[in-house]
């Protein structure tokens, strides 16, 4: 006769599930901290901030080119003044430390509605996985500046995404991208890094 098959009760369940999220709560927030220090703050603060130099100095372009009408000049008018304020932001979080803004060479993207739609859709979509990318990469204090840009860029996207009819939410989750993979994204838009 075989041995009886042990019984999996409520009880045991929550058991097992207290001790793993008890070991969660331990060891992910050490593996986290380990990688986090002010250096890396600053080095992640800043790519971001080359981020929100390039919005800026992109719709600032677009809109002085005079290419934009209707509600993609809506659009440039209203995310400007939302890209500056995170430029302010982050520079105040920086303070001396902030790298200087990088040479930009838009191209016919600030000149022509239809490129430019393309190339901001682009950029709001990087900047969303760039702030994604380093969330885990600095301490909650510089998280939670970071926090208070990443959900206006990811409104920007959907809203530049829904003014050329592209889905504006095309996954249900943004892929994070890396320091090298928006840096090569901002050198693709014209950025001189």
């Amino acid at each position: 006769m075989a041995p009886p098959e042990p019984s999996v009760t409520r009880a045991g369940l929550l058991r097992r599930g207290a001790c793993a999220a008890g070991l969660a709560l331990i060891g992910v927030p050490a593996l986290v901290a380990a990688a986090q220090s002010p250096e890396q703050d600053v080095r992640a603060l800043n790519l971001l901030l080359m981020v929100e130099y390039t919005e800026s100095a992109f719709y600032a372009e677009a809109l002085q080119r005079d290419a934009l009408s209707g509600e993609l000049r809506s659009f440039a008018e209203q995310v400007l003044e939302h890209e500056r304020a995170h430029l302010s932001l982050l520079e105040g979080v920086l303070g001396a430390s902030a790298e200087r803004e990088p040479q930009h060479d838009f191209g016919d993207a600030t000149s022509a509605s239809d490129a430019f739609a393309d190339a901001a859709a682009r950029l709001e979509d990087l900047a969303v996985a760039a702030y994604n990318g380093q969330a885990a990469n600095v301490t909650p204090e510089a998280f939670a500046a970071a926090a208070r840009i990443v959900s206006v860029e990811a409104r920007h996207a959907a809203w530049i995404r829904s003014i050329v009819k592209r889905d504006p939410a095309p996954r249900a989750a943004d892929q994070p991208k890396t320091e090298a993979q928006v840096r090569a994204g901002l050198e693709d838009l014209g950025v001189r890094l």
